[in-house]
């Protein structure tokens, strides 16, 4: 089958779906997380969904609701434990997070197919009461980052100078934690543990390379990532292939792209501020021989 045919199956454009409401969604945090050098972190998290998500296949019970769990607890606990040494706490839950998951795994009697696809993704397999609960988070989450926009963009910034105007510093750092942790869970399942930093913090750092604007980065990063994950979709359905590496392959390249128009910017700054300098050149090196005369 070709891939146009491939992409009339209901199966395929579930999936498709579901790759652009993960988008918009993960999109919508990724700039955040980057510019609250959160990215460890976020990837910690994606790791305790794996283990709540594991936990719940092995107990025959919602993966859905054991991914939510595990991302929030993880959520919970990082916000509680890692306030002054962020990196090691990370360090230290994501390695008895990681742990956990392989035994949950390891012990799982089921198809291997199954967990397995908790590590890279079975967005093929996202069926469509999965497609609702993904699409009312994505709504949940967008109307959240909207409402606290101002104030979480503040405590970004300068946290000391927001806790001291009134802002909520402790709180707004604990929602959006949980915020992570609700779309970590929900990319565990589509994308899978291991490929969830190409949506949740790739296309946030790619946006944050070509814009200074917090609006203009949170809707590039949305776009990065819905491209990334459709496109990634959309070529692997050909070949046959796994998404996961289109996926990825997509969202490198166009990092890549955004590093290099910095890269450029950045000479153009440069040479336009030697330029202007060098304006300034002509007058010394014609003083210079007036000066050397008058000593003759």
């Amino acid at each position: 089958m070709s891939t146009w045919d491939l992409l009339q199956v209901d199966f395929v454009q579930h999936a498709l779906w579901a790759a652009l409401l993960l988008g918009i969604v993960s999109g919508a945090v990724a700039p955040l997380i980057v510019m609250r050098k959160m990215s460890f972190a976020a990837h910690a998290t994606g790791e305790l969904a794996l283990m709540g998500a594991s936990a719940a296949l092995l107990l025959g019970i919602s993966v859905t609701l054991g991914a939510v769990l595990g991302a929030i607890l993880a959520s919970v606990v990082l916000a509680l434990l890692g306030m002054r040494e962020q990196d090691a706490t990370t360090g230290v839950v994501l390695a008895f997070g990681m742990g956990l998951s392989v035994l949950f795994i390891y012990l799982y009697p089921g198809r291997t197919s199954e967990a397995y696809a908790l590590l890279t993704g079975q967005i093929v397999g996202v069926s469509g009461a999965s497609l609702g609960i993904l699409a009312l988070i994505t709504v949940i989450v967008v109307a959240v980052i909207a409402v606290l926009w101002r104030p979480l963009l503040f405590a970004t910034a300068d946290p000391v100078l927001a806790a001291a105007s009134g802002v909520k510093v402790k709180l707004l750092a604990a929602v959006f934690a949980v915020i992570i942790g609700v779309v970590a869970s929900q990319g565990v399942q589509v994308v899978g543990a291991l490929l969830l930093l190409a949506l949740l913090i790739t296309p946030g750092a790619a946006a944050v390379k070509v814009t200074a604007n917090p609006l203009a980065a949170v809707g590039l990063s949305a776009l990065f990532a819905v491209v990334s994950a459709a496109g990634g979709l959309v070529l692997s359905l050909g070949p046959g292939l796994p998404v996961s590496p289109f996926v990825t392959t997509i969202s490198f390249v166009i990092y890549l792209v955004c590093r290099a128009i910095a890269w450029q910017r950045g000479r153009r700054m440069s040479r336009d501020a030697g330029a202007g300098a060098g304006e300034l050149a002509p007058e010394f090196t014609e003083a210079e021989p007036g000066a050397g005369a008058h000593h003759h």
